[in-house]
């Protein structure tokens, strides 16, 4: 996968993780909620992105 997509997951994360900050401390639990959803998001695609980098290395090495 490329750089750009590792950066946006990376960066879908840390907003994730103000908005669920943001919800603490306005004692929104919605919003809190949708910080922890936005990180769960985040890291599945940073493991699917981690999968397809290793199965890549993997054919690569059987090429060789």
């Amino acid at each position: 996968m490329g750089t750009d997509d590792k950066i946006s997951n990376k960066a879908e994360e840390l907003g994730g993780k103000v908005k669920e900050g943001a919800g603490r401390l306005t004692d929104d639990e919605r919003l809190e909620a949708e910080g922890r959803a936005d990180q769960s998001k985040s890291k599945i695609k940073q493991a699917g992105e981690k999968l397809k980098d290793s199965a890549e290395k993997a054919k690569d090495a059987f090429k060789s």
